[in-house]
């Protein structure tokens, strides 16, 4: 897998990274949605440079105009909830991208230590021969971008696979790695070294979902 660090290059992207880590900005949910929707332009612009591009003309009052345009047909996914402000970042740039959504989270069977992943509500067009880009706030085991990505399986085969997160745990990025084709790329904001007993990134930012839309209700 091609790994791409954007916090390896000083950037105002480490500014926004920044400030949906402290705690005392954080709790303003209105900002802190609009850092990582903002994360998300940045990871969105550095992404596109991958693409493929083709000649095309443009019209103007003047004249005629050549510019080279994306050519991906280009289907963005996201793991809900937390994933929807980096969902609309990127849906910034790649404004006329298809859109997927699907429900993953941790289910706690027998103890909080232990969790599965269940995937439940998915709603995504075909992926045949396109460019799937799955979107996800925070990398810590993984497993929900594998359990995500098996779960799109039956919607076609995409051309290829670029992989969005704000921040990682190294452990994270190491299963992912093994996990998908050598091919796909990971573009992501920063990746922390470690997780905890229950598997959330430290240094990290704490639950992205609830700090972005609220703290949801235990059941």
């Amino acid at each position: 897998m091609k790994i791409h660090n954007l916090s390896e290059s000083p950037s105002i992207l480490n500014a926004f990274v920044a400030e949906i880590r402290d705690k005392t900005i954080q709790k303003d949910s209105m900002r802190f949605r609009r850092n990582i929707e903002r994360i998300g332009e940045v990871l969105g612009y550095e992404l596109s440079k991958s693409l493929q591009f083709e000649a095309q003309n443009t019209e103007t009052p003047l004249g005629v105009s050549k510019s080279f345009l994306p050519k991906n047909d280009i289907v963005l996914c996201s793991i809900l909830r937390a994933g929807v402000p980096l969902h609309n970042g990127l849906l910034n740039y790649f404004d006329t991208a298809e859109n997927a959504f699907i429900s993953a989270y941790r289910h706690h069977k027998h103890n909080p230590e232990s969790f599965e992943i269940v995937v439940e509500y998915l709603a995504c067009p075909s992926l045949e021969g396109k460019t799937l880009i799955l979107a996800d706030p925070m990398l810590a085991t993984g497993q929900s971008m594998v359990a995500t990505f098996e779960a799109l399986k039956p919607f076609g085969t995409p051309k290829e696979v670029h992989l969005v997160s704000v921040i990682g745990a190294q452990d994270g990025v190491d299963f992912i790695a093994n996990s998908f084709h050598s091919n796909t790329h990971l573009w992501i904001a920063a990746v922390d070294k470690t997780l905890n007993d229950k598997g959330y990134i430290i240094p990290g930012l704490g639950d992205a979902g609830d700090l972005a839309f609220g703290s949801k209700l235990q059941h």
